[in-house]
């Protein structure tokens, strides 16, 4: 068999190819295959021809001779399954030489000589770690402080017709913002093309849905290295809605749902206002008996074919079934038992659910200050009542929090000195919410120690019974006293979480001082002893807008207490005042705060009052610019006496800016010998405040000078405390 090398196995399929086109043609190929015209200067002449033994006038003889063509062919098998033959190896096996060596094939052949080895080839590769990894820096990224840098200004167009406050919403979320720096031409570009992509965002959001944007870089005539971008907006057509579909079930009122879904037909598709139509179902509903339900997802189909833009809204709502309150249950770690819990709700079972009322017991379980954590969910109960609601149960889920606390305050005044107050409670001590308060005063001119039992939401929600013993010692210029005392009392009161319009407290006093006293009929201090039972009272009218710094509202506040005088004999009369305020907010950072006070004794002699019973004025409570009850009637010795009468006026002006404020004020009062306060002798004290803002209340300093000042009175009087004044 003919061997088969490489070159042959080539020349094999090149004579098949070869075959095939020959045979392709026509007749007259077929007749004399493999010829072709000899032509040109290279054509064999006719004395050539004539040495063929080929007369071939017309110059048609063959180029290969079919003989010669056909021996050239080998044999081929008639099996094409047969396996193809072995290749015969090219090349003699070489031996590795450092010289320049050549190899021959089996045939003879002669290969191009082997180069000299790389040395590079066999170098190791630099680890990994050696290599620099850092990025190449382009012309956008070179940090030099002395690169050049681009300036440009930015306007926007055709967005002061598409709706008011777009424009200032734009401005507010643009990436350009109106104009500034870049590092070059690209970054400019980069920044419009995203204000495009927000223009476009905005104007949909108020119904444009056509609107388009495009953004044009400009060079600024005769200021080399400015540029201005500019965007242009086009909104297109508004739509409005076409049609409004509720898909929902049978509600009582029939049209509940769709009544608080305040959207109308021709209302523009804008997209918050949508958003907080929605958002009225969801709040509404549950404050009409539907606790459980579900706003689904909205679909608006847009009509762009008609002459004016439209879009078909439809809204699917799940109302739930309608319910009334259950029962209470619990779990968790539990503070209170059931029994304790339903002293807080302010329904009745049956009534018909309203989530304000579930918000409401949660707040009040929050301001107990016992939970780590507390939450009230309804729960379906499958009950039906005779009205045809579901009855649903809430479920209070407890964590225990901690139960004692420590609590102070410090203050500094001109007149009073500085004075602090600390205290120690423990909340739950006798459950439920019966409470163990201890405090103790230490200052410059008082001192005291004081206990409490205090046991909150006693036997309905929001009232407090307390019992108190203390002992004080007080030395001011208008008296020095050792006081013991022990009340009683029942109060309604506000929580910092729930404040309420009407509280009042009322309850009964017993008091035993000893103290130093003028006697005018003498000419000399003497000290007295007095024994007082008191029958105190207040009630308070509020409707500002914060217990701890407020900004709108007013207060009213009326207390009385009778009282009766034990010291020889028997003397009753009774202590009355009345305190309005108010808060008129001028603007977001301006508040005006006015306080007028009043307030007198009845039935006893000043005289055969104890000197702590008496009314002053002056001190940071007071008539600024003045010592602590140092206004009102003098003793020969130059000490205040005080009155039994009392008048006080305020006006501030509270400024804020952030978490700081100043506060200019003047005050104005005076305490009188008579029962009856009057306007005759007023004396005017006005200042300048300080004011820093934290999450319990502001801290607040004060300076403050006496306008019409008597002898003896301080120039300059300082104030530092917690809270308002008023």
């Amino acid at each position: 068999m003919f061997p088969v090398t490489s070159s042959t196995r080539r020349h094999y399929w090149l004579a098949i190819a070869l075959a095939a086109s020959v045979a392709a043609p026509g007749e007259a190929q077929l007749a004399k295959p493999g010829t072709a015209p000899a032509k040109g200067p290279d054509a064999p002449t006719a004395e050539q021809r004539a040495d063929t033994g080929v007369a071939d006038p017309k110059g048609n003889a063959p180029i290969v001779p079919d003989a010669e063509f056909n021996q050239a062919l080998p044999p081929l098998s008639n099996d094409i399954n047969a396996p193809l033959e072995p290749m015969a190896s090219e090349t003699a096996p070489v031996t590795p030489a450092t010289d320049v060596t050549s190899a021959t094939t089996a045939t003879g052949a002669v290969l191009p000589p082997i180069g000299p080895e790389d040395p590079q080839l066999v170098v190791p590769l630099p680890a990994l770690a050696s290599y620099d990894t850092a990025p190449l820096a382009t012309a956008a990224d070179i940090k030099d402080k002395d690169a050049p840098e681009i300036r440009y200004d930015a306007e926007i167009k055709g967005l002061a017709d598409a709706g008011d406050g777009l424009e200032a919403r734009y401005k507010a979320l643009s990436a350009l913002k109106g104009g500034g720096k870049a590092a070059n031409t690209t970054q400019v570009s980069a920044r419009a093309k995203e204000d495009e992509a927000l223009v476009v965002r905005l104007l949909k959001s108020l119904g444009y849905y056509d609107a388009t944007a495009i953004s044009t870089i400009e060079a600024v005539p005769e200021k080399p290295g400015r540029l201005k971008a500019i965007v242009s907006a086009q909104p297109g057509r508004l739509y409005t809605l076409g049609s409004i579909d509720v898909k929902t079930a049978q509600t009582i009122p029939p049209d509940l749902v769709r009544s608080q879904l305040p959207l109308k037909v021709g209302d523009s598709i804008q997209a918050d206002r949508i958003q907080g139509a929605e958002a009225n179902v969801s709040l509404m509903l549950p404050q009409m008996g539907y606790p459980f339900v579900k706003v689904g997802e909205r679909d608006i189909l847009l009509d762009d074919e008609a002459q004016a833009p439209t879009g078909a809204y439809t809204l699917p709502v799940d109302t739930g079934p309608r319910a009334s309150f259950g029962q209470l249950r619990t779990e968790g770690d539990a503070v209170f038992d059931i029994e304790h819990l339903n002293v807080f709700p302010r329904f009745e079972a049956g009534q018909l659910y309203d989530n304000r009322m579930t918000d409401d017991l949660r707040d009040a379980l929050v301001a107990t200050s016992l939970f780590q954590s507390v939450s009230v969910v309804p729960q379906r109960t499958g009950r039906t009542n005779p009205d045809g609601t579901e009855q649903v149960d809430l479920l209070v889920r407890q964590e225990k929090g901690p139960a004692r606390t420590l609590g102070g305050n410090v203050g500094f005044s001109t007149g009073q000195g500085f004075r602090a107050e600390g205290t120690w409670q423990h909340r739950n001590l006798f459950p439920y919410e019966g409470g163990l308060l201890a405090s103790v005063i230490a200052g410059t001119q008082e001192q005291g120690l004081a206990g409490t039992f205090r046991r909150a939401n006693a036997g309905r929600r929001d009232r407090t019974f307390s019992l108190t013993a203390g002992a004080n010692h007080s030395n001011y210029d208008a008296y020095e006293a050792f006081t013991t005392s022990v009340g009683i009392r029942w109060s309604y009161d506000s929580t910092p979480i729930w404040q309420k319009p009407i509280t009042y407290y009322y309850g009964g006093e017993l008091v035993g001082t000893n103290e130093s006293v003028y006697d005018f009929a003498r000419g000399e201090n003497v000290r007295r002893t007095y024994g007082i039972v008191a029958l105190p009272g207040q009630l308070l009218f509020d409707r500002s807008d914060s217990l701890l710094n407020p900004t709108k509202g007013f207060r009213l506040r009326l207390n009385a207490s009778p009282e009766t005088s034990v010291q020889g004999s028997v003397k009753p009369y009774v202590r009355a005042m009345v305190e309005g305020t108010f808060y008129y907010p001028v603007s977001s950072s301006i508040v005006i705060a006015g306080r007028a006070k009043a307030g007198t004794i009845q039935g006893v002699a000043r005289d055969d009052l104890a000197p702590s019973r008496r009314y002053y004025g002056g001190g940071g409570g007071s008539v600024r610019g003045y010592g602590y009850q140092r206004l009102g009637p003098f003793d020969p010795n130059g000490d205040p006496v005080g009155g039994r009468s009392l008048n006080e006026f305020a006006l501030e002006a509270r400024y804020r800016f952030g978490d700081f404020g100043i506060v200019p004020f003047i005050d104005a009062g005076n305490s009188y010998e008579s029962s009856t306060p009057n306007l005759s002798s007023l004396r005017y004290g006005a200042g300048i405040g300080g004011r820093f803002y934290t999450s319990f209340g502001p801290m607040r300093i004060d300076v403050a000078t006496p306008l019409n000042p008597r002898e003896g009175d301080g120039k300059v009087a300082l104030y530092i405390s917690i809270g308002q004044a008023f």
